[in-house]
């Protein structure tokens, strides 16, 4: 099968990542952790791997930490902006589980509705068959539909961005990409990362609701939590607030072009969500403590199976991530045209950490991140 320039390295990006959190889990569980950087050394280190910008937030229950490196623009001397905005690409993908579980507690819909219940007719072809696919099975990765993101020109080359960068996607168009493709085989047992299984979530969340995904994100999440700097832009193409440029399309970390400007439709349920590291920490706080959703649904949440395209294990929507002074965080990485980001909260939500780097991020620029927020999250506080 073709690879994209664009899938080879996030491949490459997600071995890493798996080497990286391997690591870390190494040894005995309760081994004490090494001593900790300051966060400000920490984010200079991810700096150092050749990041334009880099900002980062650390919270436990009485401190609140935050670090920013580089410029907010390359080649200026413009400072990362204090709490600025971003795009957080696939940790988009918690909000939208957030969502649909919600809606599976209200006794609404169930994670053992398959995809033809709400959606008839939309997948099929090339032997697909939304009858055999469930929602669980879409929030888990398990569903083994193609990734629509293959076949974006703005998401593949320098070119394709600035030829369609504006160009709108209906979440239909979007689905109907991923169907030109065969699914893997086995789709209940293989585990393969979609952003297709999100835009999915996100449709059926219209059907069972009549309301759109962005609305029902915002009521459900954004508005209940205060998150002021957090929005779903839909077709919008500009970061608005304070924030960095976005580079990407580079031949290594830190060069390429500017992309902040995006019309994010293509990423509906799956990256589009524009936030800040602080609003992504009370949003993995409130998650993981309990305030968005019982404890039931938030147990399916926390129920994984290997992710070996990760190195890691998956939820439904989130990733369980081992640390390295033992247990384990949940989490997503997102990444979105020149916004690359890491970041979770302790199983009970008292600890989070986030970090985000404004270019393409290669292995040293995430092993950085990955060991930032681990080294967060285990440490000791006063």
């Amino acid at each position: 099968m073709h690879v994209s320039g664009r899938r080879r390295r996030d491949l490459l990006v997600l071995s890493s990542l798996g080497a990286v959190l391997f690591a870390t889990s190494t040894g005995t569980a309760a081994a004490k952790p090494p001593q900790a950087d300051s966060l400000q050394r920490q984010v200079d280190a991810v700096h150092g791997t050749g990041a334009v910008g880099v900002s980062a937030e650390a919270t436990s229950p009485d401190t609140r930490d935050s670090a920013r490196a580089g410029t907010a623009e390359r080649d200026t001397r413009r400072q990362m902006p204090r709490n600025g905005r971003f795009r957080i690409g696939s940790a988009t993908k918690s909000f939208t589980a957030t969502v649909v579980l919600q809606l599976v507690g209200e006794g609404r819909m169930s994670l053992e509705d398959t995809v033809e219940q709400w959606l008839p007719g939309v997948l099929h072809g090339n032997g697909n068959d939304g009858r055999q696919i469930t929602v669980r099975q879409l929030l888990q990765h398990t569903s083994g539909i193609s990734d629509d993101g293959l076949d974006i020109p703005a998401l593949k080359s320098a070119d394709g961005y600035q030829a369609e960068r504006f160009r709108t996607y209906t979440p239909e168009e979007l689905v109907g990409l991923a169907m030109q493709h065969p699914p893997i085989p086995s789709p209940s047992a293989d585990w393969s990362y979609s952003n297709t299984n999100y835009i999915l979530a996100a449709m059926i969340t219209q059907k069972v609701t009549g309301r759109s995904w962005a609305q029902e994100v915002n009521d459900r999440i954004i508005r209940p939590l205060g998150l002021r700097d957090t929005s779903t832009p839909g077709t919008f193409p500009f970061i608005t607030g304070p924030h960095a440029q976005g580079y990407a399309f580079g031949t290594g970390t830190g060069d390429g072009i500017d992309v902040t400007a995006l019309n994010s439709s293509m990423a509906v349920g799956s990256g589009s969500v524009i936030s800040t590291a602080h609003d992504l920490n009370r949003f993995y706080a409130a998650l993981l403590g309990g305030r968005l959703l019982a404890p039931a649904q938030l147990d399916e949440m926390t129920t994984t199976v290997p992710a070996p395209e990760l190195g890691v294990r998956y939820g439904l929507g989130l990733a369980e991530i081992p640390l390295s002074c033992g247990g384990s965080y949940f989490g997503h990485r997102g990444e979105l045209l020149g916004y690359l980001t890491w970041g979770g909260a302790t199983r009970d939500g008292t600890r989070t950490a986030v970090v985000y780097v404004t270019s393409d991020g290669g292995q040293d620029t995430q092993q950085a991140m990955t060991t930032l927020v681990d080294q967060e999250l285990c440490r000791t506080r006063s």
